[in-house]
Parts: C-alpha cells; structure tokens; sequence
C-alpha cells in the first residue's frame, strides 16, 4: 500500500506499506510534475512513481530521501513511462 502525505511547498512523504514499512522524502517541483504529471496532481504523480519503482525493486531499496526527477537517473525509461501512465489513468 501506498499513502502520499503533503508537508510543505515541495516536500512530500510517501509511506510504502510491504513486508517492512519505509518513509520517502520526496520533492516535486512544479517544473517536474509539468514534465511527469500529464496534467495530473501531484498525489497521482507519486503513487504511480512509487508503483514504476516498486516494480523494479523492493521498497527498502527506494532512496529515503530524493527530488523526483532523479528517478530518470537510474531508470531511463521512467519519463516515457510516466507520461504514458498518466495519460491512461486519467
């Protein structure tokens, strides 16, 4: 289970509930959730990113900590991927 939490301007906290529960720190800023969000909030935003990440690798591998965009760094392909996604489930 996935829950997003808003704290502040660009922070936001996702708790992933799996075999060992984790926190992420992440920042999502206006100009990311333009490139990734398809027009979408940034909750849906992160709740499918966590989802791409989840399917790559367990939660307790997840930075704790991390700006959004840097996900491109590691995968990719997150940045076609995102934007597909989010056209398809808005």
């Amino acid at each position: 289970m996935i829950s997003v939490t808003h704290l502040d301007g660009e922070q936001w906290q996702v708790t992933v509930q799996a075999g060992v529960t984790t926190q992420h720190l992440v920042r999502i800023a206006q100009a990311d959730l333009d490139r990734f969000g398809a027009g979408r909030s940034a909750e849906d935003l992160l709740r499918e990113s966590f989802r791409f990440l989840l399917e790559r690798e367990p939660n307790t591998s997840i930075l704790s900590s991390f700006d959004l965009a840097v996900i491109t760094r590691y995968f990719p392909e997150y940045e076609t991927e995102m934007r597909r996604r989010m056209r398809a489930t808005g």
